[in-house]
C-alpha cells in the first residue's frame, strides 16, 4: 500500500514538473517576440537582409523632362599630341592610362632633319650679324651723301632676307622645343622631346619604338577628366522648359546606385538633324571617382526648387489600402529587454527553488550567483546586438526615380531613423511572429 502511494506521488510530481517546464518554455518562446507592430532583429539577421537605416530624404519630385546623354569633356580638356617635323621614335616615357602633368615628357624622337635644321639656323644667325652691320654702315654713308643708293638698297635687301629666314628657322626650332640660343652657341641636338600640352590621362598611344612618327599623325591622346561635364539631349517638345541654372539629377549606367546632380550652363541653339534634339551642357555639382568621358547617363530635369519628404520605394510596404514604413524604436527595444530579463529571472528562481528548496548551503548560493552573473552578461551582449523596428502608417504622394513622397499621419521626431530597404521582409517577419504568437 505504501509502495502504491509513493509511486502515485512520484507520478504526480513528475507531471507537475513537466507542465512547469513546458509553461516556462512557452513563456520564453513568447518573450522572444517584440510588442505588437514591432520587429526585433539581431545583427546577423540585419546583415543577411543588408538592412539600411537613415533619415527622410528631401527631394524634388516635380519632374517634367526626362533626358539621356553621355559624359563629355570640353575641347580644352582633350589634346591630340603631334610633332611639327617627323622623326623616328627613340623612347616612350608613359604607359596607357598614366596620369600626366602639363609639360611632362612623353617621348623622344630622333632624325637627321633635326640636325640639318639646327645647322641652317646657326649659319643664318652668323650671317645675319654681318649683314646687319653692313646694312647699318651703308645706311649711314647714304644718309651722309657719301655712299651710293644702290649699295644701300642691296645691303638692306640682303639683311631683310636673312632676317626673315632667321626668324623662320627660329620658329621651327621653338616648335620642336629646341633652344635657339643654345644652337647659336654651337650646341646641336639630334633628338626632339615631346611634352604633354595639358594635364590629364593618356588615353591613346599610337606609336612604338623605332616607328616613324609623321607630322600628320597623332602620337598620343590626353584627356583631362577633371573638366568632365554632362552632355544631355532634350527633344524639341521640351526645349521651351529649359533655362540656364536648372538642376538635373542623373545616374551613370556603369555605376549603379550612384546619383549625381548637375547644373545647366549652356543650351544648344540648333537641332540634331535626325533626332530633332538639342544638346544641354551641365556642370556636375560634386564629381565622383570613376567618371570617364563617353559613359551613358540618364537624368531628370526639374523645373522648380520644391522639395518634399521622400523615401526609397523599397522602404514602403502596403497592407490592403494602407501604406507603412518601419522606424528604429529604442523604446520598444527597452520594453522587450525588460520582459526578457523578468521572465528569465522568474524561470531561474523557480528552478533554483525546486532543486534546492530551503536547504541550500552558502556554497550553493555562491555557485548559483556566479552562474547568474554569467547568464546576465551573456544576455546583455545579445541585447546590445538587437534592434527594434516599429511599423508606422503613412500616406504616399508623387513617385519619381525610385523615390516616393511620404506624408506623415502622426508627427515623428526630427532625428527619426527609417528603414530604407527590405521593408517587405520586415512586414513578413512581423506577420509570421504574430501568427506564431496566436497559436
Amino acid at each position: 500500500m505504501k509502495t502504491k502511494i509513493i509511486l502515485s506521488i512520484f507520478v504526480l510530481v513528475s507531471l507537475i514538473s513537466c507542465n512547469t517546464e513546458n509553461n516556462s518554455q512557452k513563456e520564453e518562446a513568447h518573450e522572444e517576440h517584440g510588442p505588437e507592430g514591432v520587429v526585433v532583429l539581431n545583427e546577423p539577421q540585419r546583415q543577411s537582409l543588408n538592412l539600411k537605416t537613415g533619415p527622410f530624404q528631401m527631394r524634388n519630385l516635380t519632374t517634367v523632362v526626362k533626358t539621356n546623354g553621355q559624359l563629355e569633356v570640353p575641347p580644352t580638356g582633350r589634346a591630340d599630341v603631334t610633332v611639327a617635323i617627323g622623326g623616328n621614335v627613340k623612347s616612350i616615357k608613359v604607359f596607357l592610362g598614366d596620369k600626366v602633368k602639363k609639360g611632362q615628357l612623353l617621348a623622344v624622337l630622333e632624325h637627321p632633319d633635326y640636325i640639318a635644321l639646327q645647322e641652317d639656323f646657326a649659319v643664318v644667325a652668323s650671317q645675319l650679324e654681318y649683314l646687319e652691320k653692313n646694312y647699318e654702315r651703308q645706311k649711314e654713308l647714304f644718309e651722309n651723301n657719301v655712299g651710293s643708293g644702290r649699295d644701300y638698297q642691296q645691303a638692306k635687301a640682303e639683311y631683310n632676307t636673312s632676317m626673315a629666314r632667321y626668324e623662320g628657322l627660329k620658329s621651327r626650332l621653338l616648335l620642336l622645343d629646341l633652344s635657339p640660343e643654345k644652337v647659336k652657341k654651337g650646341s646641336i641636338s639630334n633628338t626632339v622631346s615631346i611634352y604633354a600640352p595639358i594635364s590629364g590621362f593618356v588615353n591613346k598611344i599610337n606609336v612604338k619604338i623605332g616607328s616613324f612618327a609623321d607630322a600628320k599623325n597623332k602620337l598620343f591622346e590626353i584627356t583631362d577628366n577633371s573638366a568632365i561635364h554632362a552632355d544631355f539631349m532634350v527633344y524639341e517638345k521640351d526645349v521651351y522648359l529649359l533655362k540656364d541654372g536648372q538642376r538635373i539629377h542623373f545616374t551613370v549606367s556603369s555605376l549603379p546606385g550612384l546619383e549625381l546632380t548637375a547644373t545647366i550652363f549652356a543650351i544648344g541653339k540648333e537641332f540634331e538633324p535626325n533626332t530633332r534634339a538639342v544638346h544641354i551642357h551641365a556642370n556636375i555639382d560634386s564629381k565622383a571617382p570613376g567618371l570617364i568621358p563617353g559613359m551613358y547617363i540618364t537624368g531628370h530635369l526639374h523645373t522648380d526648387e520644391t522639395y518634399t519628404r521622400t523615401l526609397p520605394n523599397d522602404a514602403i510596404v502596403n497592407e490592403g489600402t494602407k501604406s507603412f514604413i518601419f522606424i528604429v524604436d529604442e523604446t520598444a527595444l527597452d520594453n522587450h529587454e525588460a520582459d526578457d530579463g523578468h521572465g528569465e529571472h522568474n524561470h531561474e528562481a523557480a528552478e533554483s527553488h525546486e532543486e534546492h528548496g530551503h536547504e541550500a548551503t552558502a556554497e550553493e548560493h555562491d555557485g548559483h550567483g556566479h552562474d547568474a552573473v554569467e547568464k546576465h552578461d551573456e544576455h546583455e551582449t545579445e541585447s546590445s546586438e538587437l534592434m527594434a523596428f516599429r511599423m508606422v502608417e503613412i500616406m504616399t504622394g508623387r513617385k519619381d526615380g525610385g523615390y516616393t513622397e511620404v506624408k506623415l499621419i502622426n508627427p515623428l521626431p526630427k532625428n527619426t531613423l527609417v528603414v530604407l530597404n527590405a521593408a517587405y521582409y520586415l512586414l513578413a517577419d512581423m506577420n509570421k511572429e504574430e501568427t506564431e504568437h496566436k497559436h
